[in-house]
């Protein structure tokens, strides 16, 4: 039987206290295991699998053909590796949180996501397309459960029954699938901008005080030292930053990436809704594992702080990094962080010179100049 404490994080940050699996990654598989037994190729669907110990605890117990969604394509890479390890990368798909994902699944093994808007559309979105006779056990940590959750999954299942808590966590088990939709982005206007998120994009359709900051000090003027530089919206979220840029500058061509699956469509929405989709490009990626050295003139950051539920500071770093990797010597990153991070320091060693740029009673803004190497 697969050791799930086994399993990896990498290439996500892997630090003490940041583990791949938990109890409530245990308790799913536990409660689950008389429903799976007997399924056939294809029936089972994993959603929200963090570094693939739902995916592989069925995998080694006999499921096949698993077609698994994970938000972050760091999670994703950390289960093919994983999957690779137990010799069990022939019985998981990943696979887009669409259609064909839950098409006629019998088994949905669901960690619950934090957000509300997120379960939303994936309830919404199994009840729709999933097989009648569909199940899904969906777990998650107590101090992340909310009665708001069993309300939404009433909403889209004839059924709720709730498991008995083990090891702080619990597990809800949702039948008759009802009233389904396919996931749609909440739009918002803010400041010219049209703002379009899907469940689990990172402050929905608004924007967040900190990117908020960053917008409003971005340089009236794009450093192009070089023709051809690009511009890049770094963790772009939901690609307000990318929108902005592009509706100032027309003649701009912007790259957005983030890591995160609900981001990317959220910030390729926003930048149709602002009609600029044609002078946006974005992409799903683990920093800018995509680009090559050198090619941007100007890179804008407002770097997450959340490894799934746990809180770091371990994630900006490697941001930085490849930033000034990604930089041609003279390029600038614009960064805004929250400034008890005191991040300064490490700008100044990754990337370059750096200039506080503006500051207000929680986020501060600076500019950091790449280094001639």
């Amino acid at each position: 039987m697969i050791d799930l404490a086994a399993l990896r994080r990498w290439p996500d940050v892997e630090a003490p206290g940041l583990t791949a699996s938990d109890a409530a990654d245990r308790l799913l598989l536990d409660e689950s295991a008389s429903a799976r037994a007997g399924l056939g190729e294809g029936d089972v669907v994993v959603i929200n699998d963090a570094y693939g110990a739902l995916a592989l605890g069925a995998a080694d117990a006999g499921a096949s053909g698993i077609r698994v969604h994970q938000d972050l394509i760091t999670g994703e890479r950390a289960l093919a590796a994983n999957a690779r390890t137990f010799g069990l990368g022939g019985r998981v798909r990943s696979m887009p949180l669409d259609a064909e994902l839950v098409a006629d699944a019998r088994l949905v093994l669901l960690r619950l996501p934090r957000s509300l808007a997120a379960l939303r559309d994936i309830a919404g979105l199994i009840a729709a397309h999933a097989h009648p006779d569909v199940v899904v056990f969906a777990g998650g940590r107590l101090k992340h459960m909310t009665t708001a959750m069993n309300d939404v999954l009433r909403q889209r299942f004839a059924r709720l029954d709730v498991t008995h808590a083990r090891q702080k966590s619990r597990v809800l088990i949702a039948r008759g699938p009802r009233d389904g939709a396919d996931p749609q982005p909440a739009r918002e206007q803010h400041d010219g901008v049209t703002v379009c998120a899907y469940g689990g994009a990172f402050a929905g359709p608004r924007i967040d005080i900190g990117t908020r900051l960053l917008v409003a000090n971005l340089p009236a003027e794009v450093p192009s030292g070089a023709p051809g530089d690009l511009v890049i919206d770094l963790a772009c979220g939901t690609g307000v930053i990318a929108a902005t840029l592009a509706m100032r500058h027309p003649h701009l061509r912007v790259h957005a990436c983030d890591a995160s699956a609900a981001a990317v469509a959220s910030a390729r929405a926003t930048a149709e809704a602002n009609a600029v989709s044609a002078r946006v490009t974005v992409e799903r990626d683990d920093a800018l594992s995509a680009l090559p050295d050198g090619v941007a003139g100007l890179i804008a950051l407002n770097p997450p702080f959340h490894s799934g539920a746990a809180v770091t500071d371990a994630l900006a770093p490697h941001l930085f990094a490849d930033a000034a990797r990604v930089l041609r010597p003279g390029g600038e990153l614009w960064c805004v962080w929250n400034s008890p991070l005191h991040y300064r320091p490490v700008l100044e060693r990754l990337v370059g010179p750096t200039r506080q740029v503006a500051r207000n009673s929680k986020f501060t803004v600076t500019v950091s100049t790449r280094r001639a190497d």
